[in-house]
C-alpha cells in the first residue's frame, strides 16, 4: 500500500527529499523509471465520441446473448432438480417399500397412517405409500404384530391367506404351510383358501394341512414381543426352525425322536435355557459345535 502511495507521488513529482531517497533505493525504482520514460513519448488520440457511443450501444445489443446463455443453464439446472424430485417422489410412493427383521432381530416401524407394525425375526413386509390411506394393503412374509389406526379397510396378504380389518390389534404368522392369526382387539376377517372366519378379541385360528383349529388367548399382545416364544401343539422341527430365526444359528436334529407335540414357552434371549428345555422335553443331548451351530442328538 505504501509503495503504491509513493509511486503516485513520484509520478506527480510530489515526493519530499526523504521520500524520494527512500523510493530511489527501492529494488523496483529502475523499472518504474523506464516505464515513466517511455510513457512520456506516448500520444493519446482525440476522443471520438461517436465511436465510443456506437461501441457502448453494440455492447448493449450483445448483452441479451449472455442472458440467454444463463437462462439455458438455469433451465437445465431446474430440469435436473425437478427430475430429481420426481424420481425421489416416485421411489418413495410408487416403488414398494420394504421393512425387514433379520434373524435374531425384531423391527418396529410405523406405516403412513400411523399404524404400528412389529416384525418378528426372519420376517419381511412390503407396501406402497401411494394413496395409502385409501388402499391400505401390504404383503407379509413371516410374522408381524399390527396396531392398526382407524380408517379404511386394512389388508395383510401372505402366501397362505389374507387378513382384513378396519382398526384393531392382531398378529399374523405365515410359516411354511402353517397360517396363524390372533385378534387382540376389535375384529378381523381371515381368508384361507375357500374358508373365511371372523375373529374377535381373544380369538385365534390356525390353518395347517387344510385343517382349522380355533383357540382363545387371554394375552394382550403376542408373547414374542417380550422375548417369549409360545408354542401350542407344535412339532420339534418347527420349534427348532423358530429357534434358528430367533438366535440366528444353525440347529441340526440327529434323532428319530417321537412325533409328540410340544406346548409351552421358550425364551428368545437365553439360548442355554431354551436348549435345556428342548433336551429335557425330548430326551436329547445338545452338542455345541461352535458359536453358531448346535446339534441335538439322542443320549
Amino acid at each position: 500500500m505504501k509503495k503504491n502511495y509513493l509511486l503516485a507521488k513520484w509520478l506527480n513529482n510530489e515526493l519530499s527529499a526523504q521520500e524520494l531517497a527512500e523510493f530511489e533505493a527501492s529494488p523496483d525504482f529502475e523499472k518504474y523509471q523506464k516505464i515513466k520514460k517511455y510513457s512520456e513519448h506516448l500520444e493519446v488520440g482525440a476522443l471520438d465520441e461517436d465511436t465510443m457511443l456506437a461501441t457502448i450501444l453494440q455492447h448493449k445489443k450483445e448483452t441479451p446473448k449472455v442472458i440467454s446463455i444463463s437462462k439455458k443453464w438455469i433451465l437445465r439446472i431446474a430440469a435436473i432438480f425437478i427430475l430429481g424430485i420426481g424420481l425421489t417422489f416416485a421411489m418413495q410412493n410408487f416403488i414398494p417399500q420394504s421393512q425387514v427383521a433379520n434373524y435374531a432381530q425384531k423391527t418396529s416401524f410405523y406405516l403412513p397412517d400411523d399404524s404400528q407394525v412389529v416384525l418378528n425375526s426372519g420376517s419381511k413386509i412390503e407396501f406402497k405409500k401411494w394413496k395409502w390411506k385409501s388402499h391400505r394393503k401390504l404383503e407379509l412374509d413371516g410374522e408381524a404384530y399390527f396396531k392398526v389406526a382407524k380408517g379404511r379397510r386394512f389388508e395383510v396378504i401372505t402366501n397362505l391367506g389374507k387378513v382384513t380389518v378396519l382398526g384393531t390389534q392382531f398378529d399374523v404368522k405365515a410359516r411354511k404351510n402353517k397360517f396363524d392369526v390372533t385378534c387382540y382387539e376389535g375384529r378381523v376377517k381371515v381368508n384361507y383358501k375357500n374358508s373365511q372366519i371372523i375373529l374377535t378379541h381373544g380369538q385365534s385360528v390356525t390353518f395347517e394341512n387344510n385343517k382349522q383349529i380355533n383357540t382363545t388367548t387371554t394375552s394382550l399382545k403376542p408373547e414374542w414381543i417380550d422375548g417369549i416364544i409360545a408354542f401350542k401343539n407344535e412339532n420339534i422341527q418347527n420349534i427348532l426352525d423358530e429357534l434358528q430365526r430367533q438366535y440366528d444359528i444353525t440347529i441340526q436334529l440327529k434323532s428319530n425322536t417321537s412325533n409328540s407335540l410340544f406346548t409351552g414357552k421358550l425364551p428368545s434371549n437365553n439360548l442355554e435355557v431354551a436348549t435345556r428345555i428342548i433336551s429335557t422335553t425330548y430326551n436329547l443331548k445338545a452338542r455345541k459345535i461352535n458359536s453358531t451351530t448346535i446339534i441335538f442328538e439322542e443320549k
